[in-house]
């Protein structure tokens, strides 16, 4: 395959790339509008927002390897198309059950997507140095579409519906499907079992029963639901694992896991997912309710994180060219270290300015980690393997997310209280309550609660401070990665169309 035609295929991946992204978070300002308009409960806000990436987590591993046994071009075809369609059908819902269940659906066509465009690209690449730069660009597209989706969200609620926030998936999904034939090659494995539909049935039981035992030990004041997900989640996890060992042809190989710089570095993917996750939920609630700003506001505001990411992800090769890959990243991480550090100083007085500089630098030095490091997640593996390599990074991506919610959520929230001496349970509470009281104490009470706030957004920069610089110390003590070669091409029929 000529390396233009290559190139070109790259530029009609990185459409599924970015909106899968985008759809992920775009929806957290229509959020409010649409569930007016459908009149929508608590809990069917809840569902709507996270049916799609509750499927997407739960789907990806099942996706990635389905994708290697019966064509990763075939798989995307089939993903985008289902993809477009019910694009359509939730933005034209008339009801929440309806746009639940399509969010749902469109979940499970947004799993096919994300492994599929990481293992084409890993295919289409085999110059080492041209693979790191297309790797760069989706993610680049991946981590922008998710600090850009609640932008152009909250333009496109500006001019139109809400419904205007899916539609713009359509076009760009005609598009996959026109081109993509012409310039992506067709990949699948000679040797392809049967899918393992038990497996199937268990690793997708097992996240969703995890992802949302994270989520909701954030929301509901009784955990004793939520832990008994994370149990039950962990216990179907177990015989997952021991079934996918157990099998000559597993759907997922964790035998993956004995190579140390495919471990060490989903487990950097993992935790720096936590430490942004986190923060971003922390500043992008410090904007709003501290600052004062509008939703639309604070998403611009927010925007330099998303660029951060892009200018980092960008730059990672040419980092990679003049050092260690391994040293670029460590590095990366250091810088990320610091820019968390720089939320510990954030006061009235320099408050936006920090806020802003303390999430770019944060951002930026992350490049390093999702460009690089996801190279040498799949480059650690045979071509045959990418999908299932391609599939476990994905994941870690998403449980990183959820955990950060989760985790430096329930961190933020218990400083919070103790500032507030259990008067308050969260700055939003403290806000409704303040209009109930007369003008003096209502101002006191907001001035207080801010403040306390303030404080834990200063613990959140603190802990993901100790996070990146874990990170950047696990990292450079690893091995660098190095493909394994063996006789894999053979194993794999690639056609041009």
């Amino acid at each position: 395959m000529r390396v233009n035609r290559a190139w070109l295929g790259l530029v009609v991946l990185m459409l599924p790339t970015l909106l899968v992204a985008m759809d992920m978070t775009a929806l957290l300002l229509a959020l409010p509008q649409l569930s007016a308009d459908l009149g929508a409960t608590n809990v069917q806000q809840l569902w709507i927002s996270d049916s799609y990436g509750l499927m997407v987590a739960g789907l990806v591993i099942t996706m990635g390897t389905l994708g290697d046994r019966i064509g990763r071009r075939r798989l995307l075809m089939t993903g985008g198309a289902a993809f477009a369609v019910l694009s359509v059908v939730a933005a034209f819902a008339v009801s929440p059950l309806m746009l639940i269940i399509a969010r749902a659906l469109l979940g499970v066509a947004g799993a096919t997507l994300a492994p599929s465009t990481l293992a084409l690209i890993t295919n289409m690449f085999r110059d080492e140095r041209q693979r790191g730069q297309a790797i760069a660009i989706w993610a680049t597209c991946q981590f922008t579409g998710g600090a850009l989706g609640p932008v152009l969200a909250g333009f496109l609620l500006q001019y139109f519906w809400w419904g205007s926030v899916f539609l713009v998936a359509v076009p760009a999904m005609a598009l996959l499907l026109l081109a993509g034939p012409v310039l992506l090659p067709e990949f699948r494995s000679d040797q392809a079992g049967r899918l393992d539909l038990a497996g199937v049935g268990l690793s997708l039981v097992a996240v969703l029963l995890m992802i949302y035992g994270i989520k909701q030990l954030t929301v509901e004041s009784v955990p004793v639901v939520p832990s008994v997900a994370l149990v039950a989640g962990a216990a179907i996890g177990f015989l997952f694992v021991r079934r996918q060992l157990r099998l000559q042809k597993p759907l997922l190989d964790l035998r993956l896991l004995r190579n140390r710089p495919f471990t060490a570095v989903l487990v950097a993917l993992v935790f720096a997912g936590i430490a942004m996750a986190g923060t971003g939920l922390l500043v992008t609630q410090y904007l709003q309710s501290v600052l004062g700003f509008s939703p639309v506001a604070a998403a611009v505001l927010f925007a330099p994180m998303g660029l951060g990411v892009a200018i980092g992800t960008m730059a990672a090769p040419a980092l990679a060219r003049r050092m260690k890959q391994t040293t670029a990243i460590a590095g990366g991480l250091v810088g990320s270290a610091l820019g968390s550090l720089l939320l510990v100083g954030v006061d009235a007085a320099s408050a936006l300015p920090l806020v802003m500089t303390g999430i770019a630098v944060l951002a930026l030095g992350t490049g390093p980690l999702f460009a690089l490091g996801t190279g040498l997640v799949v480059g650690s593996v045979p071509p045959q393997r990418a999908g299932s390599a391609a599939s476990m990074s994905e994941t870690g991506n998403y449980f990183g997310g959820s955990l950060g919610f989760a985790l430096l959520g329930v961190v933020a929230a218990v400083v919070y209280r103790s500032r507030m001496d259990g008067t308050s349970d969260s700055l939003a509470g403290a806000v409704a309550a303040s209009r109930h009281l007369p003008a003096g104490q209502g101002a006191e009470l907001l001035h207080t609660a801010r403040e306390a706030f303030t404080a834990s957004l200063h613990v959140t920069g603190v802990v993901a401070a100790v996070i990146f610089a874990g990170l950047a110390v696990l990292i450079l003590t690893m091995r660098p990665a190095t493909r394994t070669t063996p006789a894999a091409l053979p194993d794999y029929e690639v056609t041009g169309s």
